[in-house]
């Protein structure tokens, strides 16, 4: 049927230039290269929705109501041989500014080969999205309305090269080498640089996990540890674990992350002390827990809960900064049995509490953010 579709879109506009000239005797791809096509997928993933939402913080109090487009995204996947696979990603709601570094706009999020160089072994070039473990990062942003703190604010798409092995069904690793920022340093934070802030030769980040599989699939992990360079002799920790569990109707994951910060990557220290320059020996501590239920084959329901702790260090002495936290109850209407389009209702809210420290020392104010949000997601599949 794809085939059918696609030599009748291919052929009816020829059909029609060849009564204007009669010399195009056949089409310009035969119908023995229309096979090729359906090793090639292309998708559109949509997320639309209407928000009412509200902020209290401190003496400062307003709300509204709008339509917004959530996610946008034009993807292409082929098979372009039998060990050959190439993937690519265009999200419309974001900047296309080149990037100084890696020379893409930031709206590419994905432009990789995926070579198979063994049963086993595989390799790929390009961006990518790096090997961070946890399951929340799993989620695309076309499927999650709310992400923690970390990954709000962490750069999830670089350009790099990296292989995964697996020696057994139930065990995979991976591990990359990549840039650990899409632009240079000075174009990222201009004339707000700590002192003795030097560029590196190579701003690389270096990324190893572990997937897991046990109890039949009951019980699965994805564990990482990685170290980035983001400055000349300075760089970040990053050590996730991600742990899922699946029986029937219910999912339950937890995730655990930490992350240490020699030059702060995530901005949110930076942004409290609001010093002028970026913070230094930063770190974030994060748990994230979701819990999924199908009712029934049309309903699902879930609830994500997260809470993040930001540490900041001060002369010699580090103090806990702030801590957030999150809630996302959930719920999905699938009317279609067998296309995956869904309609969803869900509440997200956000606390922001800081500690006496941050309060006396850099007059933080502990804040609020409250959202209603009804929209459709649609990952559509167009060819």
């Amino acid at each position: 049927m794809k085939s059918f579709l696609i030599i009748v879109l291919l052929l009816s506009p020829l059909s029609g230039y060849s009564q204007i000239n009669d010399s195009l005797t056949k089409p310009i791809i035969s119908a023995e290269k229309i096979e090729l096509l359906n090793n090639i997928d292309i998708t559109f993933d949509l997320r639309t929705e209407f928000q009412a939402y509200t902020f209290r913080g401190g003496d400062r109090y307003y709300n509204g109501m709008q339509f917004e487009n959530g996610f946008t995204a034009l993807g292409f996947a082929a098979k372009l041989h039998e060990r050959v696979n190439f993937r690519f990603r265009n999200r419309f709601n974001r900047g296309s500014d080149i990037q100084s570094l890696d020379q893409l706009g930031s709206n590419i999020e994905l432009a990789y080969v995926d070579i198979k160089a063994s049963p086993k072994l595989n390799v790929l070039i390009g961006k990518t999205y790096a090997f961070y473990g946890g399951y929340e990062y799993e989620f695309s942003a076309l499927n999650v309305l709310e992400y923690n703190d970390i990954q709000s604010n962490a750069l999830a798409y670089v350009t790099g090269a990296g292989i995964t092995y697996q020696p057994e069904e139930d065990h995979k690793f991976g591990f990359q080498i990549l840039n650990s920022r899409t632009m240079l340093y000075d174009d990222i934070y201009g004339d707000e640089v700590a002192e003795n802030i030097e560029e590196p030769i190579w701003p690389v980040a270096v990324v190893g996990n572990w997937r897991g599989n046990f109890f039949d699939g009951k019980f699965q992990t994805i564990y990482s540890l990685s170290y980035s360079n983001q400055v000349k002799s300075r760089g970040t920790y990053f050590f996730t674990l991600g742990n899922k569990y699946q029986n029937d109707n219910l999912t339950l994951m937890y995730d655990f992350n930490y992350s240490y910060e020699e030059i702060d990557t995530k901005g949110i220290v930076t942004d409290i002390f609001d010093t002028g320059s970026v913070a230094q020996d930063a770190i974030y501590i994060e748990n994230w827990m979701r819990a999924e239920y199908q009712f029934s084959p049309k309903f699902r329901g879930l609830l994500s809960l997260m809470t993040s702790n930001a540490y900041g260090k001060e002369n010699e002495d580090r103090n806990r900064l702030r801590t957030s936290y999150g809630m996302v109850p959930t719920l999905y209407y699938s009317p279609f049995k067998d296309f995956n389009l869904k309609f969803f209702l869900a509440y997200i809210g956000r606390f922001y509490n800081y500690t006496p420290y941050a309060e006396d020392q850099f007059n933080a104010a502990d804040y609020n953010r409250n959202e209603v949000r009804v929209g459709i997601i649609a990952p559509l599949l167009l060819l």
